[in-house]
């Protein structure tokens, strides 16, 4: 089966300048024919979670967030690491999107990306998010993981990626991502 592959992009950071949102940016810029990358620009709207508020309805934006979710074929997701795990924002909406009824992460194929300024480029941080998501139903692409160390020194003070190798990487990704989805399609 062919046709567009849809991919949601989430970044776990809500900085302007955010290495992890320019992973994003730098991804959008490297996706293989076929392939379309939206990025969400939602998190901040996303309230705190509260099972007593999912019960009486999901918020708009949630809802908004879910439904993005549901009509992706996969997921990029990027986060910052926070105290050896990802981002709270991010883990926030993990959690709202993880809820019944019809859970739209159960079935996904997500591939998951850290950038940070230390040497080991967010690596507890991409293993809290696999771990988090393989929980939620979500197959998180195998292999060699993205996970960009000295990050000041790979992007511009905008959060752009600068850095050739570490895009011909995310490249290389996304082209496994599109084969995995056309395999489970």
């Amino acid at each position: 089966m062919s046709g567009i592959i849809n991919v949601l992009a989430i970044s776990g950071s809500l900085r302007k300048a955010s290495y992890n949102t320019g992973l994003l940016r730098a991804a959008c810029g490297a996706v293989p024919e076929g392939m379309r990358i939206e990025i969400y620009d939602g998190l901040a709207d996303i309230p705190p979670y509260d099972d007593d508020v999912r019960n009486a309805g999901y918020p708009t934006a949630v809802t908004k967030l879910r439904e993005k979710v549901q009509a992706a074929d996969a997921l990029l997701i990027a986060s910052p690491e926070f105290n050896r795990a990802m981002s709270g924002v991010l883990k926030n909406a993990i959690d709202w999107v993880s809820r019944p009824p019809e859970p739209p992460f159960h079935g996904k194929i997500a591939c998951v990306m850290t950038a940070a300024t230390g040497a080991l480029g967010g690596a507890l941080a991409n293993y809290d998010m696999r771990q988090v998501l393989s929980v939620c139903g979500v197959l998180v692409l195998p292999g060699k993981e993205i996970m960009v160390g000295g990050a000041k020194t790979k992007f511009d003070e905008a959060g752009n990626l600068i850095d050739e190798g570490v895009c011909s990487f995310i490249a290389t990704h996304l082209a496994t991502l599109a084969a995995y989805v056309r395999r489970m399609r």
